[in-house]
């Protein structure tokens, strides 16, 4: 093994025993403990909780969640290229590059219609 990839190698292993040193350190010098049975249940501010912990909520909540992502990574996508665009219209490629936006933009309000029809933002 050639000697540059000694500090590689070295770092690796470091990575790999500081966890497992910690982890170890921690365990002996934390102290014994035996009751579990208060631990395990579900905390709520202090007062005995009342019902159950697991709840059930609609499938409409993660609907809109995975939504919120698509439109989120869509504004992750529109901040960068409105900063750019300016440069791309220096370049003479402005056009492209308005072109290709609207495309995208075009695409997402396709899939905002399908969803709108589908009844997927619906709440009846």
């Amino acid at each position: 093994m050639p000697k540059a990839y000694l500090p590689v190698l070295i770092y690796a292993a470091l990575v790999a025993a500081f966890p497992a040193v910690t982890l170890l350190f921690a365990k002996l010098i934390r102290p014994a403990s035996t009751s579990f049975g208060a631990k395990l249940k579900p905390y709520e501010c202090g007062v005995p909780s009342e019902g159950t912990s697991r709840g059930r909520y609609s499938v409409r909540f993660y609907i809109i969640a995975m939504l919120f992502v698509v439109f989120d990574v869509e504004t992750m996508f529109l901040i960068p290229w409105a900063i750019l665009y300016r440069g791309w219209v220096m370049a003479h490629m402005g056009l492209f590059a308005l072109v290709s936006m609207f495309v995208f933009l075009g695409i997402l309000l396709i899939g905002y219609v399908w969803l709108y029809k589908k009844g997927a933002l619906e709440w009846a």
